[in-house]
């Protein structure tokens, strides 16, 4: 069976076998090389039902056949990745429109730049954007469960979901929402294979339930796993099947598009940028600044700011201001920093929003009465420039890794790790007496209210000896991860690089939760197989590029 001549008499779409986009489809942002056997670009939902039903009728004959969903490719776990048939979204699927006043039907390939732009003309803004967010889209958002600078805040994408319409396994479309009792009855009646979903989950969870419930990891901020934890709220009589989709990464299904809620946007904001050289004041510092009640709370290295000045060029095309000396004189403090002794261990974002300037003025006030007894270096951006400058840092540093560093390749797999923020100040030690054993050069940034970091090594992965330092060192640091009861990954999901790890993570038993969820949704191994469920270290080692 020649695999694409037979796909390409089942859709309207295209199919692809060429060199180029296979060899680009074989890669994500991350440090594996997975090439595919196809590509295709599916026109509508007809042609996704097509796929669907063509693979499991022919998964018998051809065991290695499955489907796995793209959008823009920028996941860092190996999600998006797989040796049968891609399926890219970023041709058709690009389309949203509003539901309601506030909420919108999105497409899995609509980029998150464009979705952006749109909704800011309504007012409205989806809070739990990654710090990608200039090159990721909506289908990689919602199944990686994504989150970022505003999570603090306002909570992940599993907090804005409201509804999903996905092609399961037996090649129908079907919409989840959230049921209450009477509506969850009916569902379970059903004679179909909806119903027998909603019968098998209902039980899996009630039996189980209070093993689930236990079993949610005690962070801000969690994408390892199935979210079995935020399907049944017994409290209050509600059976939401989405929250099983958010964060799967497509291994029960393929997502058509999602109902997204929003929020007014804030008018204005504030900054306070603290450049702290002593990470044991953390302990205290935490605490005085999660009651203030910011928008965001986020962090990154001296390494990190490091690289905004070496590549000033890059940086400041970047930040987009037309004149390079305006943009030169900002960088003056932390020039001056580096002549005088060297830049601090972590730069702090502390960020406020409202609509009243004054309101934010006096926060910013209070906050650094309150930091005044640490003699710490503060800064409050006057301007929007001026915040600018430190939020392109933030967000931008690990697209200036992959550009600009030749020899070595950035390296992402302890990228995500999550522990509660009080705990830090234990934690970033023991870390750092860890990363010490292997004299490599990283960054390190993430969203210390939330107690998420992440951390990009710069390796040769042409050297074996650098390729096996990888297992070694995530071995170290998970099992530090979950001696903190933290997870190895708060947003950026299991993929390829994490999955392994997931029956360490929350135990047998639980796990086991996992594998039968995957059978009650995806019984034939259709969908993205190797993440969540049956996932192999080895694979995953074998994997990793060498160029």
């Amino acid at each position: 069976m020649n695999l694409a001549d037979e796909l390409k008499k089942i859709i309207k779409g295209e199919v692809v076998t060429d060199e180029k986009i296979l060899d680009e489809m074989s890669r994500d942002a991350g440090l594996l090389v997975v090439k595919p056997a196809v590509v295709v670009y599916p026109k509508d939902v007809n042609d996704l039902k097509n796929l669907v039903k063509f693979v499991g009728e022919n998964k018998k004959s051809n065991k290695e056949l499955s489907l796995t969903s793209r959008s823009a490719g920028t996941d860092m776990s190996g999600g998006p990745l797989n040796e049968s048939i891609i399926v890219n979204f970023t041709k058709y699927f690009t389309n949203f429109r509003m539901k309601d006043s506030n909420s919108v039907i999105a497409e899995p390939g609509l980029y998150y730049r464009i979705f952006e732009k749109e909704m800011l003309r309504y007012g409205l803004i989806f809070p739990s954007y990654p710090a990608s967010k200039s090159i990721c889209a909506i289908g990689g958002i919602v199944n990686n469960n994504s989150g970022g600078e505003k999570t603090l805040k306002y909570g992940k994408t599993e907090n804005f979901i409201e509804g999903i319409s996905m092609v399961l396994s037996d090649g129908n479309e079907y919409n989840f929402h959230a049921l209450n009792e009477e509506g969850l009855k009916s569902k379970m009646k059903q004679k179909d294979f909806e119903g027998e979903i909603y019968k098998n989950m209902y039980k899996l969870i009630t039996k189980n339930y209070k093993l689930i419930t236990e079993a949610k990891p005690d962070v801000t901020k969690n994408s390892a796993g199935y979210l079995l934890w935020n399907v049944y709220n017994k409290e209050e009589g509600i059976f939401d099947l989405t929250q099983i989709f958010v964060g799967a990464q497509g291994t029960l299904g393929i997502m058509k598009d999602a109902t997204i809620r929003l929020v007014p946007i804030k008018k204005r904001a504030r900054m306070l940028v603290i450049f702290l050289n002593d990470v044991k004041k953390l302990k205290d510092l935490i605490p005085i600044i999660l009651k203030t009640n910011p928008e965001s709370f986020e962090t990154y290295d001296d390494n990190t700011l490091k690289l905004a000045m070496r590549f000033f060029p890059s940086f400041a095309k970047i930040l987009g201001a037309k004149n390079l000396v305006r943009i030169a004189f900002s960088f003056l403090p932390e020039f001056f920093m580096l002549l005088r002794g060297g830049l601090p261990k972590l730069i702090l974002q502390v960020e406020f929003s409202g609509d009243d300037n004054g309101e934010l003025d006096a926060k910013i006030e209070e906050l650094s009465r309150e930091l005044k007894p640490f003699d710490l270096n503060l800064r409050a951006p006057k301007t929007q420039f001026g915040a600018k400058k430190y939020w392109t840092i933030r967000r931008e540093s690990f697209n200036l890794l992959r550009h600009h560093i030749k020899d070595k390749h950035t390296a992402p797999f302890i990228d995500d790790f999550a522990v509660k923020p009080e705990k830090l100040p234990q934690f970033l030690p023991e870390l750092d007496l860890i990363l010490e054993q292997y004299k490599l050069i990283y960054t390190i940034a993430g969203h210390v209210g939330d107690g998420n970091f992440h951390i990009i090594p710069l390796m040769n992965l042409k050297d074996e000896a650098q390729r096996n330092i990888i297992p070694e060192l995530s071995e170290k640091v998970y099992n530090l991860v979950f001696k903190y009861n933290g997870t190895t990954t708060g947003e950026h999901n299991d993929g390829l690089i994490r999955s392994p790890y997931l029956k360490q993570m929350y135990g047998e038993k639980v796990f086991k939760l996992f594998e039968e969820t995957k059978k009650i949704f995806d019984p034939q191994n259709i969908f993205n197989p190797g993440k969540k469920i049956g996932s192999s270290l080895e694979y995953t080692l074998s994997h990793i590029r060498k160029d």
